[in-house]
């Protein structure tokens, strides 16, 4: 089993698209399931992406996701040519629960989807899993 996208209602595919290819994300398909649109990007080679749904005859936007996340190798560069490019973090670069391994930056999309910088290759977290949930 793999996780095969994360999906996000965008209002303009052109838009949406120059966000992500900024974040280094390429268009790697599409479907057109008249009159929506899928978008797939990500990175090529990698095994997760992110479908942009294009429907211009939604009334109601449902909520998209809470944020996605992408690893960075140098957040620092990133974020500043992201500046050049307009685009502005929700705050400065921080470490969740005062993390040492992990540091992270929040950005929003054209359509306020949040998308989370996470600094380098921040492998999958092998905390115990709290007893409550344990299987």
């Amino acid at each position: 089993m793999k996780v095969h996208h994360a999906n996000i209602q965008i209002s303009d595919p052109a838009a949406s698209l120059e966000f992500y290819g900024r974040l280094g994300l390429e268009l790697l398909g599409c479907l057109r399931l008249d009159p929506v649109v899928l978008y797939y990007v990500g990175v090529p080679d990698g095994e997760a992406v992110f479908e942009l749904a294009h429907n211009p005859g939604l009334q109601e936007r449902p909520p998209g996701a809470g944020h996605l996340a992408l690893a960075v190798g140098d957040l620092d560069l990133l974020l500043g040519e992201l500046a050049d490019q307009g685009v502005t973090p929700e705050k400065p670069p921080y470490h969740p629960g005062d993390r040492p391994d992990l540091r992270v930056c929040f950005v929003r999309d054209p359509d306020q989807v949040r998308v989370e910088l996470i600094a380098g290759d921040f492998p999958l977290p092998t905390d115990p899993v709290p007893e409550a949930v344990s299987p």
